[in-house]
């Protein structure tokens, strides 16, 4: 069967012949029409060498904010190296490295770590994934549950890291600050006779991990890993919680959503509570009927403005002192706040099981 466009195409190649020259393509004719320029053919080409590091031994080398601008990545066959990539980017993988130390920006898709051994690591991604790697450390953030498979002494602690441009290229990579499922770790491979992976302490340093860079290039990127300071509010994720007392809080969209609820997560951390976990989704109104209940119908209105933002804060007292610093320091904006310590684990249950199911979890 013919190509319905092949014949068009083999009579726009034929060349056509100036009126005076005898040249191609009208050249000779000033009226000649000249030929269409598409904005593809004016794309600046793209030279993969620029976004892979491969067969390195020993070295520092890494991407500066604005250098990887969302394009794939890959690192490979490098030994006891210091690999930065202060940017984001659509995926990367990372094959057959030992001894590197290795920070990821904000990946808009996978990161894949494949037979690499004794690497320590700090990321922040949409899905996570290791196969046939041994003893590495990872300080993730991840807005879906990470996956190991085929792997063994596998730690994981919640990412922890700030320079200027990390908030922008997050929002680039289409991830939320408080998407982070760091800590539910799915095992493809069990074995049962021992646990492949496990948290690392609750003191441990992303900095001792992986060092700030010494390269001067590098140098310029204004890094803090100062838990204070990471964009990524620092969760205990699944460790034991520190009291049989939590409490909800949910945030509803608006032009300060995301800085009231940093304003919450200050003050209460500040006050010796801990973060358990957040979660960023939309809600409909048979969702709020199902955590809010009773007090469904104040917050229904609120929710066609976009996603709700919810934080289980734990330890004695902690409903108490939510309460207070909401009604002192939220005065304008209506937020949600478990009422008591019965109905707010009842709250807490039934918020996350709806947010994983929402998120596919």
């Amino acid at each position: 069967m013919g190509c319905f466009f092949s014949k068009r195409r083999k009579q726009a190649k034929e060349p056509q012949l100036g009126a005076e020259s005898g040249d191609r393509n009208g050249a000779g004719d000033p009226g000649a029409e000249k030929q269409p320029q598409y904005s593809w053919d004016q794309r600046a080409k793209i030279d993969p060498k620029d976004y892979m590091f491969s067969g390195l031994k020993n070295e520092t080398v890494g991407r500066l904010p604005g250098k990887v601008a969302g394009q794939q990545f890959v690192i490979q066959d490098c030994e006891n190296c210091h690999i930065y990539i202060f940017d984001h980017s659509a995926t990367i993988t990372i094959d057959d490295c030992t001894g590197c130390r290795i920070f990821l920006g904000p990946v808009k898709g996978s990161v894949f770590f494949r037979d690499c051994k004794d690497c320590k690591c700090i990321v922040a991604c949409q899905q996570f994934r290791t196969r046939d790697c041994r003893k590495m450390e990872v300080f993730l953030c991840c807005a879906t549950q990470p996956i190991i498979e085929s792997s063994t002494g596998m730690k994981f602690g919640c990412f922890q890291y700030y320079y200027p441009e990390l908030a922008l290229q997050l929002k680039d990579a289409g991830l939320s600050i408080f998407n982070n499922t760091w800590s539910n770790i799915h095992d493809f491979t069990p074995d049962l006779g021992e646990n492949n992976w496990g948290l690392l302490p609750e003191d441990a340093l992303a900095e001792d991990a992986v060092p700030l860079p010494t390269a001067e290039e590098l140098k310029a990127v204004r890094i803090s890993t100062d838990a204070n300071k990471s964009i990524i509010p620092i969760t205990r994720g699944r460790r034991p919680k520190c009291s049989e007392e939590s409490c909800l809080v949910v945030f509803f969209a608006g032009d300060y959503t995301t800085a009231n609820a940093r304003k919450l997560i200050d003050e209460m951390t500040g006050k010796g509570f801990c973060l358990v976990q957040t979660k960023e989704v939309p809600m409909k109104a048979d969702d709020a009927q199902r955590v809010f209940q009773q007090k469904a119908s104040n917050f229904i209105p609120l929710l066609e403005k976009g996603s709700v933002i919810a934080l289980e804060f734990n330890g004695d007292g902690s409903i108490a002192a939510c309460q207070d610093i909401v009604a002192k320091v939220f005065t304008s904006t209506k937020v949600f706040v478990s009422e008591d310590k019965a109905s707010a684990s009842r709250e807490v249950d039934s918020f996350y099981n709806f947010a994983d199911m929402q998120m596919g979890m």
